[in-house]
């Protein structure tokens, strides 16, 4: 069906329409064998609540961005490429059901779809799109991620030190390798993580201790922490508190 829809007008005219949702400040879309599998609302979990923002499936990349005017207009255009992308469910949790996480090794987050049904149907094309493309191009799945950020709301206190207490002088950061919350003492130290950026960026004195040393097998202290129901659950950029 993709390979059918490919060249078509139908297909052209859906993703030109998508490309003067975002407006100028969009990237183009429009690419020959590209093709939109679908779109819809997804409750996606922030640094600090969860949003509404329409995504876009294609069979290459994930598009999303903010709702400006309802299925009208959209802005912070987002673009993912798909063959970089793991996905996982997320056990429903209170309020927060019908989830999973959307991993690459530059950003990692969790979404969430209002029902069971909606869940599957986009975990299962996303699941399809990936698979094609890794057979087309003969290669492996991607096998590093981005740690998901922990909600500000999960930590009153530094879950490195347990001592310092947020308030609007100490502020929260987050650790580019773990994702944890953190106090600025806890996160003074930088290192080059590649896949995420170009320059040396943000890092707990833990997660750097074992960057420095060699030992990265961090992922079962630094993201199964006991006690917190959301340690896999959000992201963001740490320095600006009104970014996605």
């Amino acid at each position: 069906m993709v390979d059918r829809l490919a060249n078509s007008e139908a297909n052209s005219k859906r993703i030109a329409v998508v490309e003067g949702c975002f407006g100028a400040a969009g990237q183009p879309l429009a690419i020959p064998g590209r093709v939109l599998i679908g779109e819809g609302v997804l409750t996606k979990l922030c640094r600090k609540k969860p949003k509404a923002r329409q995504f876009f499936l294609f069979n290459d990349i994930l598009v999303y961005g903010n709702i400006v005017i309802q299925k009208k207009k959209y802005n912070k255009q987002h673009i993912i490429p798909l063959e970089s992308v793991t996905i996982d469910t997320v056990p429903d949790e209170g309020d927060l059901r019908n989830g999973w996480l959307i991993k690459t090794p530059t950003k990692s987050f969790a979404v969430y779809a209002a029902t069971a049904t909606e869940k599957s149907e986009w975990m299962n094309h996303i699941g399809k799109c990936v698979g094609d493309l890794l057979q087309k191009s003969g290669k492996a799945p991607t096998g590093e991620h981005a740690a998901v950020w922990v909600p500000d709301s999960e930590a009153t206190v530094c879950m490195r030190c347990q001592k310092v207490k947020f308030t609007p002088v100490s502020r929260r950061h987050h650790c580019r390798k773990c994702g944890y919350v953190v106090c600025g003492p806890c996160s003074e130290k930088k290192y080059l993580l590649p896949s995420q950026s170009s320059k040396p960026v943000r890092v707990c004195e833990f997660c750097y201790v074992q960057l420095t040393s060699g030992n990265l097998s961090l992922r079962s202290d630094s993201i199964n922490r006991p006690g917190s129901k959301f340690n896999n659950l959000s992201d963001d950029d740490d320095e600006d508190d009104s970014s996605d």
